[in-house]
């Protein structure tokens, strides 16, 4: 069972690893609970070939070290990213990394899929979810533009269909509204929601898929500079889900100012009054 930690918000905010995935995990723990952030989430698994990734495995040295940062600093491990349910797709192959996410304390997984045969995704995202379980974690799935599940209504229908008690969906401020959903969508599935990632953007939405892709990776913006309805999002969710930011730092800024600036932004919405 994970830890009960403070935070300097009532309201438990999170970061995402791609935040400032130059931070090895410790490291990152630690700049992100100067920050404000009582929760963070890493990035154990790569998200696409080539990407940024660091790996934990059960008994390491670096397993324990973040153990002890963990717990020095307040600050729990909420989700673990980012697998990528495609053709070849295996389960199995991932079990190390699950296991390594369950023995830091993680609580959930956050996939996305990409496979044409809809039987085959649904068969492996069951599966995965599955493994989960032994494990005592859950599985959100993410919706992105460029992918075969890219709306959120694919994520709905994938999470209804498999039947599964520990999926859910993650909604990222940057796929669900480029992607077509609005907030009556959300509201109408709300009992499936279970992590919102705020980001925010700028311009007219792109529509090839290397566009896409690219605004993802370097276009967003800290909540609330941008022209995306987070406000309206956050109250919608109110506290049905758990509340993190995702924004890559881009450029030569500190990543001590990246996270801060960062949290400052997402306690603003998160606490409006303050």
């Amino acid at each position: 069972m994970a830890a009960a930690f403070t935070s300097k918000s009532p309201v438990p905010i999170g970061v995402a690893h791609f935040s400032s995935i130059m931070l090895p995990p410790t490291e990152f723990a630690k700049i992100a609970k100067g920050a404000g952030f009582s929760r963070i989430g890493l990035r154990l698994h790569p998200a696409f070939p080539g990407a940024p990734y660091y790996e934990l495995p059960v008994g390491s040295a670096a397993a324990g070290e973040l153990k002890a940062v963990l717990a020095g600093e307040e600050v729990e491990v909420f989700d673990i990213e980012f697998f990528v349910i495609d053709p070849s797709f295996d389960a199995s192959s991932v079990e190390a990394t699950v296991a390594a996410a369950a023995n830091i304390g993680a609580r959930r997984l956050s996939v996305c899929g990409d496979d044409p045969d809809h039987a085959r995704l649904l068969s492996n995202f069951s599966d995965f979810c599955v493994l989960a379980r032994r494990y005592g974690l859950a599985v959100d799935i993410e919706n992105m533009g460029w992918r075969v599940v890219k709306a959120f209504a694919d994520c709905i229908d994938l999470v209804t269909e498999a039947g599964i008690e520990n999926t859910g969906v993650l909604v990222d401020g940057i796929h669900f509204f480029r992607n077509g959903a609005a907030l009556a969508d959300l509201r109408a599935n709300l009992d499936k929601v279970k992590h919102v990632q705020l980001c925010d953007v700028a311009g007219p939405a792109p529509t090839k898929p290397e566009e896409m892709i690219a605004e993802a990776r370097s276009g967003r913006l800290p909540p609330g500079e941008g022209e995306l309805p987070l406000d309206d999002l956050v109250a919608a969710v109110g506290t049905a889900a758990s509340i993190s930011v995702e924004v890559p730092l881009v450029g030569s800024v500190a990543p001590e100012v990246h996270l801060k600036h960062l949290f400052n932004c997402a306690e603003r919405m998160v606490r409006p009054d303050r």
